[in-house]
């Protein structure tokens, strides 16, 4: 990765910290992204949380209509990722 693109990033994490409230989150969302980019997201997330709770992939793919490849992926990431969906799912508790 450029030194760009981490910059870009970091540009763009510091903006969301910005943010007060899931009203600004909103609004700031909808205006970056596309609607499908922010249902993509959001089933990740969901699909996230149902892994750890210990659903199966079939189980998870009806619940949320998320392919076994994208359910995989999320897993991948949940077993030797960064630990993201972990920080905003266990802090939920």
């Amino acid at each position: 990765m450029t030194n760009f693109r981490i910059d870009a990033f970091d540009e763009l994490f510091e903006a969301v910290l910005k943010l007060k409230d899931v009203e600004d989150c909103r609004k700031f969302f909808e205006d970056v992204f596309t609607i499908k980019e922010l249902e993509d997201v959001s089933q990740r997330l969901e699909v996230a949380k149902l892994l750890k709770k210990g659903l199966n992939y079939q189980t998870i793919s009806k619940e949320t209509g998320a392919s076994t490849a994208t359910i995989s992926r999320v897993n991948k990431c949940l077993n030797y990722g960064s630990g993201g969906y972990s920080l905003v799912i266990d802090g939920d508790k």
